[in-house]
């Protein structure tokens, strides 16, 4: 305003020049906020984790809050906010100032499964976030008690053919991946299995340890030290590839179920809106951490599996995975409230 009599002072050729300078760059494609970028970040960074602490996904977090601020010279912050699947937290972060300081560690369940399961969703898994970096998959197998006499996944699925509804399974609750991996199961093997819920994988794999189910799609991190101590029988790992932790152990492809897999996977996500330049930015310093030699060796003996995702990438990922499990949950009938 102040400026504005001495511009009409100007000559006309100034005039012209000056404005087309001001429009040029006021069109450029998220100037500004590409600007803001390269300072990024000024100020502390929250991460919010949507489950209790102590899981795969709050270490983790934890993990790359810790070399994310060494390398940026700001606090990272990461904050618990478990509930409803995971849903709370992760609605915190949809509805958050899209700036780059507000982040989510999101999960199979609250990006890819909870939009099917819950009837009302308070947050879009799509539309409401801008993907990050994939981070990580918790590797899954499945595993029975020793007492089954199965000892491979054709002879698992013969028993069950021929005794229909006398395996049970055990799950960490209704809707969680090992529900789900065991509905996907069922239906690509064409048998009859009993669901056991359980109020977390804990309890369940207490449970199926003392022979009271027959087996689990447990996260490979929870599962080998009772694999490793003979009181839990691999049959099959649930990812594309084998485990680096159980290599004799094949896949459930290699075991006959073509295409068979389950990535129980995390990754971080920030509000829609949040500029791009500030999502590579976080992406690249993920995929830092990720590749350094300690935290490699750390997830192998954790059954847990880096893939390099950046932003645009992880995008493509989380549609896919979105509607790969709204079938499966359609096709199961499954439903929390």
């Amino acid at each position: 305003m102040i400026l504005l009599p001495h511009f009409r002072l100007l000559s006309r050729a100034c005039r012209a020049v000056l404005s087309a300078a001001v429009m040029l760059t006021l069109a450029q494609p998220g100037g500004a906020r590409a600007q803001d970028a390269a300072g990024y970040p000024q100020k502390p960074i929250r991460m919010i984790v949507p489950f209790p602490a102590g899981g795969y996904s709050d270490v983790l977090a934890r993990l790359i809050a810790t070399d994310m601020a060494r390398s940026f010279g700001q606090p990272v912050f990461v904050d618990n906010r478990p509930g409803a699947g995971g849903n709370i937290g992760a609605d915190l972060v949809a509805k958050a100032t899209p700036d780059g300081y507000t982040l989510v560690v999101g999960t199979i369940g609250t990006h890819a499964i909870n939009a099917a399961l819950y009837p009302k969703m308070p947050y879009n898994p799509v539309a409401d976030f801008a993907p990050v970096a994939f981070i990580a998959d918790a590797e899954t197998v499945l595993v029975v008690n020793p007492a089954v006499k199965a000892r491979s996944v054709a002879q698992l699925i013969a028993q069950a053919k021929a005794k229909p509804g006398e395996l049970t399974y055990a799950s960490g609750g209704t809707g969680t991946t090992s529900h789900l991996a065991g509905e996907l199961f069922k239906s690509s093997a064409g048998i009859s299995m009993v669901h056991i819920p359980y109020k977390g994988n804990a309890p369940a794999l207490a449970d199926l340890v003392a022979g009271q189910v027959s087996l689990s799609f447990a996260t490979l991190q929870t599962a080998l030290p009772f694999i490793n101590a003979g009181k839990l029988v691999p049959l099959a790992t649930l990812g594309k590839s084998r485990s680096a932790a159980l290599p004799v152990v094949p896949t459930l492809d290699e075991s006959g179920l073509g295409g068979f897999e389950v990535r129980n996977w995390t990754g971080i996500m920030a509000p829609v809106g949040t500029p791009q330049a500030t999502a590579k930015k976080l992406a690249d310093e993920v995929d830092k951490v990720m590749r350094g030699a300690d935290v490699q060796a750390m997830l192998a003996r954790e059954g847990l599996r880096y893939t390099a995702m950046g932003p645009e990438q992880f995008g493509v990922f989380i549609k896919a995975e979105g509607a790969k499990w709204a079938r499966i949950v359609r096709t199961a009938g499954v439903q929390v409230d």
